[in-house]
Protein backbone atom coordinates (compact mmCIF):
# COMPACT_ATOMS: atom_id res chain seq x y z
CA UNK A 1 0.00 0.00 0.00
CA UNK A 2 1.34 3.44 -0.95
CA UNK A 3 1.71 6.01 1.83
CA UNK A 4 1.25 9.01 -0.41
CA UNK A 5 1.60 12.40 1.25
CA UNK A 6 2.66 14.26 -1.90
CA UNK A 7 0.98 16.08 -4.73
CA UNK A 8 1.52 13.72 -7.68
CA UNK A 9 1.47 14.46 -11.41
CA UNK A 10 1.98 11.55 -13.79
CA UNK A 11 3.83 13.24 -16.64
CA UNK A 12 3.64 10.48 -19.26
CA UNK A 13 0.27 8.97 -20.19
CA UNK A 14 -1.22 7.96 -23.54
CA UNK A 15 -4.97 8.10 -24.07
CA UNK A 16 -7.13 7.20 -27.06
CA UNK A 17 -10.75 7.59 -28.17
CA UNK A 18 -12.84 4.68 -26.86
CA UNK A 19 -13.53 3.30 -30.34
CA UNK A 20 -9.82 2.82 -31.14
CA UNK A 21 -8.36 2.34 -27.66
CA UNK A 22 -8.29 -1.47 -27.73
CA UNK A 23 -6.45 -1.87 -31.07
CA UNK A 24 -4.13 1.03 -30.24
CA UNK A 25 -3.12 -0.52 -26.92
CA UNK A 26 -2.69 -3.96 -28.48
CA UNK A 27 -0.51 -2.48 -31.23
CA UNK A 28 1.74 -0.77 -28.67
CA UNK A 29 2.01 -4.00 -26.70
CA UNK A 30 3.09 -5.88 -29.80
CA UNK A 31 5.65 -3.19 -30.64
CA UNK A 32 7.34 -3.61 -27.27
CA UNK A 33 6.57 -7.31 -26.86
CA UNK A 34 4.73 -6.55 -23.62
CA UNK A 35 1.21 -7.01 -22.34
CA UNK A 36 -0.19 -3.55 -21.65
CA UNK A 37 -1.72 -3.22 -18.19
CA UNK A 38 -4.24 -0.46 -19.02
CA UNK A 39 -7.00 -0.01 -21.57
CA UNK A 40 -5.92 3.41 -22.88
CA UNK A 41 -9.11 5.27 -21.94
CA UNK A 42 -9.20 8.43 -19.87
CA UNK A 43 -11.82 7.06 -17.47
CA UNK A 44 -9.62 4.10 -16.62
CA UNK A 45 -6.63 6.40 -16.12
CA UNK A 46 -8.56 8.67 -13.77
CA UNK A 47 -9.84 5.70 -11.78
CA UNK A 48 -6.32 4.39 -11.26
CA UNK A 49 -5.21 7.83 -10.14
CA UNK A 50 -8.07 8.06 -7.67
CA UNK A 51 -7.03 4.73 -6.22
CA UNK A 52 -3.57 5.94 -5.12
CA UNK A 53 -3.92 9.70 -4.97
CA UNK A 54 -2.43 10.82 -8.28
CA UNK A 55 -3.68 14.36 -8.69
CA UNK A 56 -3.10 15.13 -12.37
CA UNK A 57 -1.92 13.50 -15.59
CA UNK A 58 -0.03 14.78 -18.62
CA UNK A 59 -1.81 13.12 -21.55
CA UNK A 60 -0.75 12.69 -25.15
CA UNK A 61 -0.99 10.59 -28.29
CA UNK A 62 1.20 10.24 -31.39
CA UNK A 63 0.42 10.88 -35.06
CA UNK A 64 1.73 8.13 -37.32
CA UNK A 65 0.80 10.15 -40.42
CA UNK A 66 0.71 13.93 -40.98
CA UNK A 67 -3.03 14.07 -41.61
CA UNK A 68 -3.71 12.74 -38.09
CA UNK A 69 -1.96 15.61 -36.32
CA UNK A 70 -4.73 18.15 -35.91
CA UNK A 71 -7.47 15.62 -35.18
CA UNK A 72 -5.37 13.98 -32.46
CA UNK A 73 -4.58 17.35 -30.95
CA UNK A 74 -8.26 18.26 -30.96
CA UNK A 75 -9.08 14.97 -29.19
CA UNK A 76 -6.49 15.65 -26.49
CA UNK A 77 -7.77 19.20 -26.08
CA UNK A 78 -11.37 17.99 -25.75
CA UNK A 79 -10.39 15.48 -23.06
CA UNK A 80 -8.53 18.19 -21.14
CA UNK A 81 -11.60 20.42 -21.40
CA UNK A 82 -13.74 17.63 -19.96
CA UNK A 83 -11.39 17.16 -16.98
CA UNK A 84 -9.55 20.49 -16.60
CA UNK A 85 -8.52 19.89 -13.00
CA UNK A 86 -7.09 16.47 -13.79
CA UNK A 87 -5.50 16.58 -17.25
CA UNK A 88 -2.66 18.55 -18.84
CA UNK A 89 -2.42 18.07 -22.60
CA UNK A 90 0.48 17.71 -25.02
CA UNK A 91 0.06 17.81 -28.77
CA UNK A 92 1.70 15.82 -31.52
CA UNK A 93 3.52 16.82 -34.71
CA UNK A 94 4.88 14.91 -37.69
CA UNK A 95 8.00 15.87 -39.71
CA UNK A 96 6.32 15.09 -43.05
CA UNK A 97 3.54 17.63 -42.52
CA UNK A 98 3.33 20.29 -45.22
CA UNK A 99 2.35 22.93 -42.64
CA UNK A 100 4.40 22.50 -39.48
CA UNK A 101 3.95 26.14 -38.56
CA UNK A 102 0.18 25.80 -38.88
CA UNK A 103 0.15 22.60 -36.86
CA UNK A 104 2.04 24.28 -34.03
CA UNK A 105 -0.22 27.33 -34.13
CA UNK A 106 -3.28 25.05 -33.91
CA UNK A 107 -1.71 23.17 -31.00
CA UNK A 108 -1.16 26.44 -29.15
CA UNK A 109 -4.70 27.66 -29.87
CA UNK A 110 -6.00 24.47 -28.27
CA UNK A 111 -4.11 25.31 -25.08
CA UNK A 112 -1.75 22.33 -25.22
CA UNK A 113 1.46 22.68 -23.26
CA UNK A 114 4.04 20.84 -25.35
CA UNK A 115 4.75 18.43 -28.20
CA UNK A 116 5.16 14.65 -28.00
CA UNK A 117 7.31 12.89 -30.61
CA UNK A 118 7.95 9.15 -30.85
CA UNK A 119 10.64 8.61 -33.46
CA UNK A 120 10.50 4.81 -33.33
CA UNK A 121 6.77 4.65 -34.02
CA UNK A 122 6.70 7.66 -36.36
CA UNK A 123 9.68 6.20 -38.24
CA UNK A 124 12.17 9.06 -38.32
CA UNK A 125 15.56 9.60 -36.75
CA UNK A 126 15.66 12.28 -34.08
CA UNK A 127 18.49 14.02 -35.95
CA UNK A 128 16.74 13.77 -39.34
CA UNK A 129 17.01 17.22 -41.00
CA UNK A 130 13.23 17.13 -41.63
CA UNK A 131 12.73 17.36 -37.87
CA UNK A 132 14.88 20.43 -37.42
CA UNK A 133 12.02 22.73 -38.45
CA UNK A 134 9.94 21.31 -35.58
CA UNK A 135 12.79 21.96 -33.16
CA UNK A 136 13.32 25.44 -34.53
CA UNK A 137 9.64 26.35 -34.18
CA UNK A 138 9.34 24.92 -30.68
CA UNK A 139 12.52 26.64 -29.54
CA UNK A 140 11.26 29.97 -30.85
CA UNK A 141 7.85 29.53 -29.18
CA UNK A 142 9.35 28.14 -25.94
CA UNK A 143 7.36 24.91 -26.25
CA UNK A 144 8.88 21.81 -24.61
CA UNK A 145 9.22 18.57 -26.56
CA UNK A 146 8.72 15.21 -24.86
CA UNK A 147 10.52 12.58 -26.92
CA UNK A 148 10.57 8.83 -26.71
CA UNK A 149 14.28 8.04 -26.31
CA UNK A 150 16.21 4.80 -26.53
CA UNK A 151 15.71 1.29 -27.89
CA UNK A 152 18.36 -1.38 -28.27
CA UNK A 153 16.49 -2.77 -31.31
CA UNK A 154 16.48 0.40 -33.43
CA UNK A 155 18.55 3.50 -34.05
CA UNK A 156 15.87 6.16 -34.40
CA UNK A 157 16.03 7.66 -30.92
CA UNK A 158 19.23 6.53 -29.22
CA UNK A 159 21.49 9.01 -27.40
CA UNK A 160 23.85 9.69 -30.32
CA UNK A 161 20.83 10.79 -32.40
CA UNK A 162 19.81 13.28 -29.73
CA UNK A 163 23.21 14.90 -29.26
CA UNK A 164 23.09 17.02 -32.47
CA UNK A 165 19.66 18.32 -31.46
CA UNK A 166 20.77 19.36 -27.98
CA UNK A 167 23.93 20.94 -29.37
CA UNK A 168 22.11 22.86 -32.11
CA UNK A 169 18.97 23.99 -30.26
CA UNK A 170 20.42 25.00 -26.93
CA UNK A 171 17.31 26.88 -25.79
CA UNK A 172 14.92 24.07 -26.70
CA UNK A 173 13.55 22.18 -23.71
CA UNK A 174 13.72 18.44 -24.38
CA UNK A 175 12.33 15.79 -22.05
CA UNK A 176 13.81 12.38 -22.78
CA UNK A 177 11.28 9.74 -21.84
CA UNK A 178 12.34 6.58 -20.00
CA UNK A 179 15.24 8.16 -18.09
CA UNK A 180 16.72 9.36 -21.37
CA UNK A 181 16.95 6.00 -23.11
CA UNK A 182 14.70 2.98 -22.77
CA UNK A 183 16.77 -0.24 -22.56
CA UNK A 184 20.02 1.78 -23.01
CA UNK A 185 19.87 3.62 -19.69
CA UNK A 186 23.59 3.52 -18.92
CA UNK A 187 24.59 4.91 -22.30
CA UNK A 188 21.94 7.61 -22.05
CA UNK A 189 22.94 8.97 -18.66
CA UNK A 190 26.62 8.90 -19.61
CA UNK A 191 26.08 10.93 -22.79
CA UNK A 192 23.14 13.18 -21.96
CA UNK A 193 23.31 14.11 -18.30
CA UNK A 194 25.39 17.25 -18.79
CA UNK A 195 22.95 19.21 -20.96
CA UNK A 196 21.19 22.15 -19.31
CA UNK A 197 18.17 21.91 -21.64
CA UNK A 198 17.67 18.16 -21.21
CA UNK A 199 15.22 16.63 -18.73
CA UNK A 200 14.00 13.06 -18.29
CA UNK A 201 10.97 11.19 -16.99
CA UNK A 202 10.91 7.92 -15.09
CA UNK A 203 8.41 6.09 -17.30
CA UNK A 204 9.05 2.52 -18.51
CA UNK A 205 12.25 2.29 -16.50
CA UNK A 206 11.68 1.43 -12.85
CA UNK A 207 10.34 -2.03 -13.72
CA UNK A 208 13.77 -2.99 -15.06
CA UNK A 209 16.37 -1.00 -13.12
CA UNK A 210 17.53 -2.06 -9.65
CA UNK A 211 16.51 0.47 -6.99
CA UNK A 212 20.07 1.64 -6.31
CA UNK A 213 20.85 2.08 -10.00
CA UNK A 214 17.61 3.96 -10.71
CA UNK A 215 18.37 6.30 -7.80
CA UNK A 216 21.91 6.84 -9.03
CA UNK A 217 20.71 7.68 -12.55
CA UNK A 218 18.13 10.14 -11.19
CA UNK A 219 20.71 11.93 -9.08
CA UNK A 220 23.21 12.00 -11.94
CA UNK A 221 20.71 13.84 -14.14
CA UNK A 222 19.80 15.97 -11.12
CA UNK A 223 16.53 15.64 -9.21
CA UNK A 224 15.48 19.07 -10.48
CA UNK A 225 15.50 17.63 -14.02
CA UNK A 226 13.48 14.44 -13.47
CA UNK A 227 9.70 13.94 -13.77
CA UNK A 228 7.62 11.05 -12.54
CA UNK A 229 5.81 9.19 -15.33
CA UNK A 230 4.08 5.85 -15.75
CA UNK A 231 3.70 5.35 -19.54
CA UNK A 232 0.05 4.34 -19.18
CA UNK A 233 -1.40 2.13 -20.63
CA UNK A 234 1.70 -0.04 -21.08
CA UNK A 235 2.38 0.37 -17.37
CA UNK A 236 -0.09 1.19 -14.62
CA UNK A 237 0.21 4.49 -12.69
CA UNK A 238 -0.51 2.87 -9.33
CA UNK A 239 2.24 0.28 -9.75
CA UNK A 240 4.73 2.83 -11.10
CA UNK A 241 4.04 5.20 -8.19
CA UNK A 242 4.67 2.35 -5.76
CA UNK A 243 7.98 1.61 -7.50
CA UNK A 244 8.96 5.27 -7.38
CA UNK A 245 8.07 5.66 -3.70
CA UNK A 246 10.38 2.74 -2.90
CA UNK A 247 13.42 4.68 -4.11
CA UNK A 248 15.66 5.99 -1.30
CA UNK A 249 15.07 9.65 -2.13
CA UNK A 250 14.42 12.40 0.38
CA UNK A 251 10.98 13.95 0.74
CA UNK A 252 12.24 17.12 -0.92
CA UNK A 253 13.61 15.13 -3.86
CA UNK A 254 10.35 13.21 -4.24
CA UNK A 255 8.32 16.40 -4.06
CA UNK A 256 10.31 17.91 -6.93
CA UNK A 257 10.04 14.83 -9.13
CA UNK A 258 6.38 14.12 -8.37
CA UNK A 259 5.02 17.59 -9.11
CA UNK A 260 7.20 20.66 -8.83
CA UNK A 261 9.41 19.99 -11.84
CA UNK A 262 6.58 19.28 -14.29
CA UNK A 263 4.65 22.41 -13.25
CA UNK A 264 7.72 24.55 -13.78
CA UNK A 265 8.69 22.87 -17.04
CA UNK A 266 5.28 23.28 -18.68
CA UNK A 267 4.66 26.68 -17.03
CA UNK A 268 1.51 25.53 -15.28
CA UNK A 269 0.11 27.55 -12.37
Amino acid sequence: MIDNKFTVIDSHCHIYPIKIAKPAVESTGRFYDMTALGDGTVNSLLALGEKVGIDRFVVQSVATTPHQVQSINKFISDEVSAFPDKLIGLGTMHPESSDLKGDLAHLKELGLHGVKLHADIQKFRIDDPRCFKIYELCEKENIPILMHTGDHRFDYSNPDRLLPVLNTFKSLTVIGAHLGGWSVWDEAVEKLSGYKNFYVDSSSSLYELPIDRATEIIRTYGVEKVLFGSDFPVFSPDIELERFMALPLTDDEKRMILSENVLKLYNIK
